[in-house]
């Protein structure tokens, strides 16, 4: 099957090329550093030629409210109009739980434009809502900081590894479309600063964490549960305690 990935050189991207390429499967890493432009349409035609599924987990550049969401629109319907042009058969696109709860942040409206799009184009889809990586805790960090704290919502959250969101991509991938989302999460839940405290302190940064529900999560206010999947989700293996212990060393060899 041929296959091709939107932001297939990303974290993701790149995990999910390998799974694919492991399992037999003919996979083209599309990029503007492999030719392939999803804003302006360059190679996005050729690219998609005799694909049977296109997997899009690209990510705007810059996360300023109308530069993401001009983002998400253009690419989605280039890729879209592409996808129907050249006969592909299945559209996946990776998004994030409590997407639809989120609108007062423009990072997450742009998400929502985006998934719109997708499920008002024809084209058969699946869209894959993420809980929040391991690996994206560090822009929680930068986004949250003020004046030597962390200050974060006191939501609770049940981050997964990146490896565990690529697992669940390959297997959708593979799969039906489902016409609707699937959800997908790691296996342990925390509060949010409980969590940042914990990464906080395997990367050696003193800072201190302030737990406020008035805290704005990327623009918006959350419940506890709006960053929880709901209901029935795919839950990954890998464990963030686990991983913190990975970043500690890291940061004891740096």
């Amino acid at each position: 099957m041929k296959i091709v990935v939107i932001g297939g050189t990303g974290l993701i991207g790149s995990k999910l090329v390998h799974n694919l390429r492991v399992l037999g499967h003919e996979v083209f890493a599309a990029s503007p550093a492999t030719g392939v432009d999803t804003i302006t349409g360059e190679g996005l035609t050729q690219a998609l030629e005799n694909a049977q599924v296109v997997v899009d987990v690209s990510n705007s550049p810059s996360f300023e409210d109308r530069a993401v969401l001009e983002f998400f629109e253009t690419s989605s319907r280039n890729l879209l109009a592409a996808e129907r042009a050249t006969g592909v058969g299945h559209h996946v696109a990776l998004s994030v739980v409590g997407t639809e709860l989120l609108s007062e942040s423009g990072y997450f409206r742009a998400k929502i434009a985006q998934e719109k799009l997708i499920r008002e184009s024809g084209m058969p889809y699946t869209i894959v809502h993420s809980t929040q990586f391991f690996e994206f805790l560090g822009g929680i960090v930068k986004s949250a900081s003020e004046e030597g704290t962390v200050r974060v919502p006191t939501a609770l959250v049940q981050p997964i590894a990146s490896d565990d969101v690529a697992a669940a991509l390959t297997e959708v991938t593979l799969e039906r479309p489902v016409n609707g989302t699937v959800e997908i999460a790691g296996p342990d839940r925390f509060p949010l600063p409980e969590l940042i405290q914990l990464y906080l302190d395997a990367t050696g940064d003193q800072r201190e964490v302030v737990g406020d529900p008035w805290a704005r999560y990327f623009g918006a206010l959350l419940t506890e549960a709006t960053l929880l999947p709901r209901g029935f989700a795919h839950v990954g293996n890998k464990r963030v305690t686990d991983w913190l212990i990975t970043q500690r060393k890291l940061e004891n060899v740096s």
